[in-house]
C-alpha cells in the first residue's frame, strides 16, 4: 500500500534539521523546519505550500533565505509557522534585502506567516508589491494547537521547552485511500486526474448515496459512468488508518517535555527525533538543553512509535555515528538482545513501560 506521504530528511544527521514531506501523485509538499535547503532541487521547494519553523536557530532557520529566493516573482503564497517573537524574526530576514523594484513584478507572491502561542495563533502577511511590509496581524484565539486542517489531513504543534519556546509537530492523515487498479481494469474504466476528485470527495461527504461521474476518452470518443459514492468506494477503493508522523528536535530531557513528547507522538507511524550527544555526556546535554540518544529511545519506546528516525547529531560523533544508533536502539528495544533495525530506525515494536521520567 502506497503512502499519501513519503517523509525524507534533507540532510545528514550532523547536518541541519528539515523534514520535507511531498505529497504522493500530487505537486505538493510540506517542511518541517527550514535548515540549509541546498539538496533539495528548484522543483521540490516549489511545491511547498506550508513550512513549519520549530524555533529560529540559526540551523532552522537559515533556509528561509533558500525559500524566499526560490519564491520571489512567482504567484504564490508561502505559509509560514513558528513560535513565539517569530514576525520578528521573519521581518529581520525581509529588512536585510533592498525591494525598492518589486512594484515592478507582475506576481503576487506573498509569506503568510503565523506566530503560534500557547491558546492562541496571530498571523500576519506580508506581500511582496508592498516590499513586504506586514499587514495588521490577525488573531485566533481558539485554544486548539491544529495549525492547518484540510478534509485529508491536519498538522498540529506543542510548545516544548529549550530554554526558549520550541515547537514540535505532527502531520496526522484521516484515512488513507488506496486504489485497487486491478477492479479498474476489470470495470474497464481508466485511471485519470478523475481519481483524485474521487479522493477528495470521500474526505468531503458524508452522503455515500451523492452521484460520482467518471468521465474519460477512447478512440470511440468520450464515455461516462455514474456511481453513488459509497458503491464505487467499496469496488476500488480500500480504506485503512491513514499515517502520523511526528516530528521533535532541540528539547531538554524534563519531566513536562517527555511526558507532552509521549502523549503527541504516541502510536506515530514514523518519529523523526534529535539524537544529540551520547549518554556518556548527559550532562552536556542536560547543559545545552537537547536529548541524548538514549532518551530519544526511551521516548520512542514510551510513545510506541513504530519507526524512529534520529537526526541532529553532534559533530563530535563524526567518527562513530553508529554509536549514536545503537544507544538509542538499546534504549527503544528495553535492552533486548535482539538485533536492532539498520541505520536509524526501529519496526513495528511496542515497548513495555519503564520507569517514570
Amino acid at each position: 500500500m502506497r503512502p499519501a506521504f513519503r517523509p525524507r530528511l534533507v540532510n545528514d544527521p550532523f547536518s541541519d534539521p528539515t523534514l520535507f514531506i511531498p505529497f504522493a501523485f500530487r505537486k505538493r509538499a510540506l517542511l518541517f523546519d527550514l535548515g540549509d535547503l541546498h539538496a533539495l532541487s528548484s522543483k521540490d521547494i516549489l511545491k511547498v505550500t506550508h513550512a513549519f519553523v520549530t524555533h529560529t536557530h540559526m540551523d532552522h532557520f537559515i533556509g528561509f533565505d533558500t525559500l524566499l529566493r526560490i519564491f520571489l516573482g512567482r504567484d504564490k503564497e508561502i505559509h509560514l509557522f513558528g513560535p513565539p517573537g517569530f514576525f520578528k524574526n521573519v521581518e529581520g530576514k525581509l529588512a536585510g534585502y533592498t525591494w525598492n523594484l518589486v512594484q515592478n513584478y507582475e506576481s503576487r507572491f506573498s509569506i503568510r506567516a503565523t506566530e503560534v502561542h500557547p491558546g492562541r495563533k496571530f498571523t500576519r502577511v506580508y506581500p511582496c508589491s508592498d516590499a513586504f511590509r506586514g499587514q495588521v496581524p490577525t488573531e485566533d484565539v481558539s485554544p486548539s494547537n491544529t495549525l492547518v486542517e484540510e478534509a485529508s489531513f491536519s498538522v498540529k504543534a506543542i510548545h516544548l521547552d529549550h530554554k526558549i519556546p520550541c515547537l514540535a509537530f505532527k502531520l496526522e492523515e484521516r484515512f488513507h485511500v488506496n486504489i485497487i487498479k486491478e477492479r479498474l481494469d476489470e470495470m474497464g474504466i481508466p485511471v485519470g486526474p478523475w481519481l483524485r476528485r474521487f479522493k477528495d470527495k470521500l474526505y468531503q461527504s458524508e452522503d455515500p448515496e451523492e452521484p460520482f461521474s467518471i468521465e474519460w476518452r477512447t478512440a470511440d470518443g468520450k464515455k461516462q459512468r455514474t456511481f453513488s459514492l459509497g458503491n464505487l468506494a467499496s469496488q476500488i477503493a480500500r480504506i485503512s488508518k491513514g499515517q502520523k508522523i511526528a516530528y521533535v528536535v532541540d528539547v531538554a530531557f524534563t519531566p513536562a517535555n517527555a511526558e507532552k513528547i509521549v502523549d503527541f507522538a504516541g502510536n506515530a507511524d514514523q518519529l523523526f527525533i534529535e539524537a544529540a550527544f551520547s549518554e556518556e555526556e548527559v550532562s552536556v546535554a542536560k547543559e545545552k538543553h537537547h536529548l541524548t540518544a538514549k532518551q530519544a529511545g526511551t521516548l520512542a519506546r514510551k510513545a510506541q512509535v513504530k519507526q524512529f528516525f534520529l537526526l541532529h547529531f553532534s559533530p563530535r560523533y563524526s567518527d562513530d555515528p553508529d554509536r549514536l544508533r545503537r544507544e538509542a536502539e538499546e534504549a527503544f528495544s528495553g535492552g533486548r538482545s535482539e538485533p536492532s533495525q539498520a541505520g536509524s530506525l526501529s519496526e513495528n515494536f511496542h515497548g513495555s513501560d519503564f520507569d517514570r521520567f
